[in-house]
């Protein structure tokens, strides 16, 4: 039934070949629904069971859409790939073209449309149904969560692709769409935010926790609270994001990163994370679990293994190792860590150096036929976070950095990094064994080197390392969101340095790059360049290095 819903987002291919079934069907098709109604079959979904899958598509869905073509959606299948950007994880082998920076020009490709299809296929339709119909119903904390679920994906689309269809979106009379600015799209994501609160904040009607939670059994349970902090955690970001611009100081935007970090979560208990019922369904796994079989090609980069083990000459944590290392990524069979550069696979590692896969498994093996004993976020039952208390804590201490407001920065940097800590004792500790788990005397060692003694000592590139480091595996999006800001190498005037110190762009980068790091995706292919070639041209999609064209939230 959910699907139903789904089927009428799409706003390109789909809308034209299903609208004349649609069309077709529709009266005789009423008549026979209210002639033999069906209790087990209704004829109209209820909100309470379309929920569901509309929030998991906030991490992956587990099968494509009415429509929609290809295999699963969403930031966390988007990102096997296009986290080898930010180098999370590079691939096995040599020659990987997302090691190099590449797009998907030139191919038949769906690959860097995953989270176009997660906005267009999976949320929209269902989002405007509950909508819809929660309006009607007077369930208005259903409205402000679909809201809130739209205002997420909203800004995690054009994050990814820049220019969007926004004005004629969801318009089924349409067959060609025109696509609009970020910057309305970014202004567009804040009504949608207050919108959401304005309803989370009703009461009355039917408004009932008992049956939020049987839409949000799994994220939020069903607390109007926690999506209240979720809301602001969107909001904050629309204007974290936009640290380049000029108005950025002028319009106050640091204090108001601040304001909305401080309404927004606090506590790990407030995290808005997926969790999964587990089971013999794809959709009640996690994306990264063997049991899904997504990630036997893609191994951890030297990059966060040289960060989070003190290897890196530049970073301001040489010689510092994390004892965060064992929770996050794997050894190797010298019970050392290292990773893969990329594009480079196994060169410069000798076969001992050479890491575990992230179930655990021997380098070479890309078999998905194996023991469930991934730890963190890759195991079949892992919890997903989506955003976390540590993520709104670096937020805010970049933000007060910048304003000039140095020791509120530095409360803020401490409290992200000891967020980090207790997120991963608390989550991820049981596969840990004993003897590496995090101990207060290991992690007090750790503070006492990485955080300075006054907030004189603290700069730009601590405080977007160590969100790097709390942000890995799970925030693609928002990481590539901030290495972006940074043009990747941006050095920090305080220090002289990179920024992101100790991150190199690849020595090889796609022919169709020009010698540019990557930027944006292209838009889906299997709807906009079959269906849209006209508005494609006036954005420039159609050129070959479209992928490496900055964004408008990065430029001056």
């Amino acid at each position: 039934m959910i699907m139903k819903y789904i089927s009428f987002i799409t706003t390109k291919s789909a809308v034209t070949m299903f609208a004349i079934g649609v069309i077709a069907f529709a009266s005789c098709s009423k008549k026979l629904d209210e002639a033999y109604l069906n209790p087990n079959n209704p004829v109209e979904g209820a909100i309470e069971a379309i929920l569901p899958n509309t929030i998991n598509q906030m991490t992956s869905t587990a099968a494509p859409p009415a429509g929609g073509g290809g295999g699963s959606y969403g930031p966390a299948a988007e990102a096997v790939n296009m986290a080898r950007y930010i180098q999370f994880w590079n691939a096995v082998g040599t020659n990987d073209n997302y090691d190099q920076m590449g797009g998907v020009y030139a191919t038949a490709s769906d690959n860097t449309g995953l989270v176009w299809a997660m906005h267009y296929y999976g949320i929209g339709a269902n989002a405007k149904f509950i909508i819809s119909r929660g309006i009607q119903q007077e369930k208005w904390d259903y409205v402000g969560v679909a809201h809130a679920i739209f205002a997420y994906s909203w800004l995690t689309l054009t994050e990814e692709y820049g220019e969007v269809i926004l004005r004629q979106a969801f318009d089924g009379s349409r067959s060609t769409f025109e696509y609009n600015t970020q910057s309305d799209v970014y202004d567009s994501v804040r009504v949608m935010c207050d919108n959401a609160i304005t309803y989370l904040n009703m009461t009355g009607g039917n408004v009932s926790a008992a049956n939020l939670k049987l839409g949000d059994a799994y994220f939020l349970g069903g607390d109007v609270a926690k999506w209240k902090k979720f809301v602001y955690a969107i909001k904050a970001r629309t204007f974290a994001h936009l640290s380049n611009k000029s108005f950025y100081a002028t319009r106050g935007y640091a204090d108001s990163v601040i304001k909305y970090c401080d309404l927004s979560i606090a506590t790990n208990a407030e995290n808005a994370t997926q969790r999964w019922s587990g089971g013999n369904f794809s959709g009640t796994n996690n994306y990264y679990g063997p049991f899904r079989g997504n990630i036997g090609s893609i191994r951890q980069s030297a990059f966060i293994a040289d960060l989070l083990t003190g290897a890196s000459a530049t970073s301001p944590f040489t010689g510092v190792p994390d004892p965060r290392t064992p929770y996050l990524i794997n050894e190797n069979t010298n019970g050392t860590y290292r990773g893969v550069v990329p594009n480079l696979g196994t060169s410069g590692l000798a076969t001992a150096d050479q890491p575990k896969t992230f179930w655990r498994q021997p380098f070479a093996s890309t078999s998905t036929a194996v023991p469930d004993s991934g730890r963190y976020i890759f195991n079949n039952l892992a919890p997903f976070p989506v955003l976390t208390a540590a993520d709104i804590q670096f937020m805010k201490a970049e933000a007060a950095f910048r304003k000039g407001s140095k020791d509120l920065a530095l409360t803020a940097y401490t409290k992200g990094i000891n967020l980090s800590f207790d997120l991963l004792v608390t989550e991820y500790q049981s596969r840990v064994p004993g003897n590496l788990q995090i101990t207060d005397a290991s992690r007090n060692a750790y503070l006492a080197k990485v955080v300075p003694a006054t907030s004189a000592g603290l700069n730009l590139s601590m405080i977007m390392l160590q969100k790097y480091i709390a942000l890995y595996g799970y925030g693609f999006s928002e990481t590539w969101t901030d290495m972006r800001r940074f043009h990747y190498t941006d050095i920090d005037p305080a220090t002289g340095k990179q920024v992101y110190a100790g991150f190199t762009l690849p020595t090889t980068l796609t022919i169709f790059n020009n010698g540019k790091p990557v930027y944006r995706a292209r838009p889906r292919y299997n709807s906009e360049y079959l269906y849209n070639i006209p508005n494609l041209q006036l954005i420039g999609a159609l050129a070959s290095d479209y992928h490496t064209k900055e964004h408008w939230f990065s430029q001056p």
